[in-house]
């Protein structure tokens, strides 16, 4: 042991360990990877002994001495890991008491003594039930993932014709990455003899998801039925289903869907080859760069850079739906990613039309009871109304905000959300889903409304405010605002 330095006559130690069972035992055989800079603290004197016969630095003493430290080296990482809930709260009060720049990691006997001893002043409390509880968890959902991968690679093996893979309505960053990882993944496994296209539907609208399609080169095509019936083979990437985000006929077979959207109370007729659907993913991006450390494959720069743009998006900034996970994935891909297309990407110029539309949102908007509810009017530009939303709902008094505009064919909402008690996913699929495609997150949710009968009216405008009440109140009432009450307006 080292001594105290600085005039302080004691010796120092490294790492102190108070009770020596199998959890201690095992704790201290970790540490001798490092260093066998450790004493040992036991209050049962056979142990002790044991321990000195193999040459460890052992002393007998009880734990629960309110004297524990008297005459021991200065800890800097101080070990409670006894059986005795009583003892391990003394050694926890006397590590805080006596030397407070030491680190303490202690072990709770109980539930009940995960709070207590973290009030009294452990900085890590484990409670090794659930210690060994997550790290199950933990195997489990690695090992099927590892599965899931490998499952999908056997899938493509043998496959020849073309393969489309659809991105869902409009789509962002994570969708168009995850098609194009999913092509990666295809090409390789059936070794050349599957050709892969790119498809999807609406527009690609916001600033920077053109740049990001710009910058990248990305090869992608407009779905026609013609272009539909040249596929072999049909891939979902994140949409949980035919007919769900996309124009697909719902009875349309597709062989492939992975996806990170909840799947709660979708029927299916028929069986995919392969479906992997994971709500607690924060991006499908991140589950393809999960699929591709799985299966070893060497990614190229732009995929790379897709993918882990397509996580950062979709998590906003990995500050929203995030998961660890996520962040490995993210981690992963970040030394393979070119960072000057991305900071290209991130700094894309607004349109006249983005910047019109943020401004009817921030002129138009209304508060009741913490819910923002602005009317865009007329757009053509549908990627202004999310952005709408997430500037507003950072408004002072704002909880939730819902912005709604109409275009030729469709009322548009986005939804965002600050409040833990309500998911407004499921409080956008419940209100409006059965006027047409609803649903999402906890705090990012959206609906798309068909005009059906009323595509023909040409003043979209008028249209929206005549028949856009009805179908607010059934929000409204969901979320219990009362008609009657408190509406401010500004």
């Amino acid at each position: 042991m080292a001594d105290g330095g600085k005039g302080d006559p004691r010796p120092k130690v490294r790492y102190m360990v108070f009770g020596c069972g199998s959890i201690g035992y095992n704790v201290i055989e970790e540490l001798l990877k490092e260093t066998n800079n450790i004493l040992v603290i036991d209050s049962d004197e056979k142990r002790v002994e044991d321990l000195k016969d193999q040459k460890y630095q052992a002393l007998a003493r009880d734990i629960s001495d309110p004297d524990l430290f008297k005459d021991l080296p200065i800890p800097e990482i101080v070990f409670i890991l006894s059986s005795n809930k009583e003892a391990n709260l003394n050694a926890v009060e006397q590590t805080k008491k006596t030397h407070p720049q030491a680190f303490s990691i202690a072990r709770a006997v109980d539930l009940f003594s995960v709070d207590t001893l973290a009030e009294a002043g452990a900085d890590v409390v484990l409670y090794p039930q659930q210690v060994v509880a997550k790290s199950a968890v933990h195997h489990m959902k690695t090992l099927t993932a590892a599965r899931s991968a490998h499952r999908l690679y056997s899938v493509f093996e043998g496959w020849t014709g073309t393969l489309g893979v659809l991105t869902h309505r409009n789509p962002d960053p994570d969708s168009i990455s995850s098609a194009m990882a999913l092509c990666a993944i295809a090409q390789e496994a059936a070794q050349g003899q599957l050709t892969c296209r790119i498809l999807y539907e609406g527009t690609v609208g916001h600033q920077e998801n053109r740049a990001f399609v710009n910058l990248l080169d990305i090869q992608m095509e407009r779905m026609t039925p013609e272009k539909l019936a040249e596929c072999n083979h049909l891939a979902l990437v994140d949409s949980p289903g035919p007919g769900i985000n996309n124009d697909l006929n719902p009875g349309t077979q597709v062989d492939i869907i992975i996806d990170h959207h909840s799947i709660e109370g979708i029927e299916r007729s028929y069986k995919p080859d392969f479906i992997d659907i994971r709500p607690e993913s924060g991006a499908t991006a991140s589950i393809f760069a999960q699929y591709l450390q799985e299966l070893d494959i060497r990614i190229d720069t732009k995929i790379a850079t897709a993918l882990y743009y397509g996580i950062r998006a979709d998590t906003r900034e990995f500050r929203r739906n995030v998961t660890p996970n996520d962040l490995y994935n993210a981690a992963y891909l970040l030394p393979l990613s070119d960072t000057d297309l991305l900071d290209k990407i991130m700094s894309p110029s607004f349109s006249q039309e983005t910047l019109e539309v943020m401004g009817n949102a921030i002129s138009t908007r209304s508060i009741k009871n913490g819910y923002l509810f602005s009317n865009v009017g007329f757009i053509r530009n549908r990627d202004a109304i999310p952005q709408a939303a997430d500037m507003l709902v950072n408004l002072e008094g704002v909880t939730t905000a819902l912005v709604y505009g109409i275009t030729d064919a469709h009322i548009i909402i986005s939804a965002r959300n600050k409040d833990i008690r309500v998911h407004i996913g499921n409080v956008l699929k419940e209100a409006f889903g059965d006027f047409g495609d609803a649903g999402g997150h906890g705090t990012m949710a959206a609906a798309q409304i068909p005009l059906n009968y009323f595509s023909m009216v040409r003043d979209k405008e008028d249209l929206l405010k005549m028949i856009i009440d009805p179908i607010l109140h059934k929000f409204t009432d969901i979320v219990g605002i009362d008609d009657n009450g408190d509406k401010n307006e500004v």
